[in-house]
C-alpha cells in the first residue's frame, strides 16, 4: 500500500508540474457523502479532496445530506450526475437506497469511484471503475479478534448512524471476531452527546458484567469518554474505537481507549482524484480496488497522529 500510494503521489505531483497547464479547462469531480453536517470527522475528507484538487488542478466539490438521510443523498447523487460532472466519488452508506441512482450516474457516461462503505463487490456490481476503504465487517471482525486475544468476551458497541447498514457491520464483525452474538450488546445511541452519554451510563449500570465498550468514531467516542469519568470506569473498561479526532487521541495517551481504528479518510478522498484525473487524462488506472484501512493505532507512535488528527488523520 506504502509503495502504490508513493508511485500514485509521485505521478501526481508530476502532473501538476508539467502536465496541469496544458488542462485550462480543467475536469470536475463531485464527492457525495452519507454524513451530516455534524459530524466532524469528515473534515479530514474534505480536506483531502481539495488537497487532491489543489494538486491536480482541477475543479472539486463536496456535497453532503444536512442531516444524514440517505434519501436526500440519493437526490444528491442524481442532481450531481445531472450536472455533469467528469466523475463521482461517492460513500455506499446503503446499497438499496443508493444503488439505483449511483447506476443511472454509471449509464450517463460519468465515471464513479466508491470509498468508505460499502464493499469492492458492491462497487464492481454497479460497475463503479475502483473501490477506496475500508471493508468494514472485516475491519471490525480483526478487532474483534484482538479484543479476544485480550481476554473480551462481552461488550457494548455504540452505534450512532444506526440506519447505515456500514456502521452495524462494524457492530456485527466485532461480535463475531470476538466468537459471540452481537444480541443486545448494539444500542442505537443517536447523535446527540448527551443523549449518547446517558444510554451509554444506563446500559453499563444495568450490565455491569459488560467487558468492553467499541465505538465507531468521535461523535460516539467522546461522550463515551465522558459517560466513562462519570461512572469511574475510565481506565478501567477495555475501550476500542473506530477512526480518529482530537478527543479519541487524548483518550489513546491517557489510556482511556486501547486503540483506535484508523481507516485513513484523507486516502479515501485525495487517492479518487488523482486516479480520476489521471485515468481522464492518459487511461490509467489502478489493476485493483485499495484498501485505506484497517490500521490499528495505539499510544505508541502518535507523535504524526496528533499532529495531524481531524486534519489529515
Amino acid at each position: 500500500m506504502k509503495k502504490t500510494f508513493t508511485a500514485i503521489a509521485a505521478a501526481a505531483f508530476a502532473v501538476v508540474g508539467v502536465v496541469a497547464p496544458a488542462h485550462a479547462e480543467g475536469e470536475r469531480y463531485v464527492l457525495v457523502s452519507h454524513a451530516p453536517d455534524s459530524d466532524s470527522w469528515w473534515n479530514t475528507i474534505k480536506n483531502g479532496v481539495a488537497l487532491a484538487g489543489e494538486q491536480m488542478g482541477v475543479e472539486v466539490e463536496y456535497r453532503n445530506p444536512p442531516t444524514g438521510d440517505l434519501a436526500d443523498m440519493a437526490r444528491i447523487i442524481e442532481q450531481a450526475a445531472a450536472s455533469g460532472p467528469d466523475g463521482i466519488i461517492t460513500t455506499l452508506a446503503d446499497y438499496d437506497v443508493l444503488s439505483g441512482p449511483i447506476s443511472d450516474a454509471i449509464a450517463s457516461g460519468v465515471d464513479v469511484i466508491i470509498i468508505n462503505s460499502g464493499s469492492p463487490e458492491q462497487a464492481r456490481a454497479l460497475g463503479a471503475l475502483m473501490y477506496v476503504g475500508q471493508p468494514e465487517y472485516d475491519a471490525g471482525f480483526a478487532a474483534g479478534q484482538r479484543a479476544a486475544g485480550d481476554g473480551i468476551g462481552s461488550f457494548l458497541c455504540v452505534n450512532h448512524y444506526i440506519n447505515s447498514p456500514s456502521s452495524t457491520e462494524r457492530c456485527q464483525g466485532f461480535a463475531d471476531g470476538l466468537g459471540v452474538e452481537l444480541g443486545n450488546q448494539m444500542i442505537d445511541s443517536g447523535q446527540d452527546p448527551a443523549e449518547i452519554k446517558n444510554k451509554v451510563l444506563a446500559y453499563l449500570s444495568a450490565n455491569p458484567e459488560t467487558e468492553a465498550v467499541l465505538t465507531l468514531g468521535p461523535t460516539s467516542a467522546d461522550p463515551t469518554i465522558l459517560a466513562l469519568e462519570e461512572n469511574g470506569m475510565a481506565g478501567d473498561i477495555y475501550f476500542g474505537t473506530f477512526d480518529l479526532g482530537e478527543e479519541i487521541v487524548n483518550g489513546l495517551k491517557s489510556g482511556v481507549i486501547n486503540w483506535g481504528i484508523d481507516q485513513q479518510p484523507f486516502l479515501q478522498a485525495y487517492l479518487p482524484v488523482i486516479v480520476l484525473a489521471n485515468y481522464h487524462r492518459y487511461g490509467v488506472l489502478p489493476g485493483n480496488n485499495i484498501n485505506s484501512g484497517p490500521g490499528f493505532v495505539t499510544a505508541d507512535g502518535l507523535s504524526k497522529v496528533e499532529e495531524f488528527a481531524g486534519e489529515y488523520r
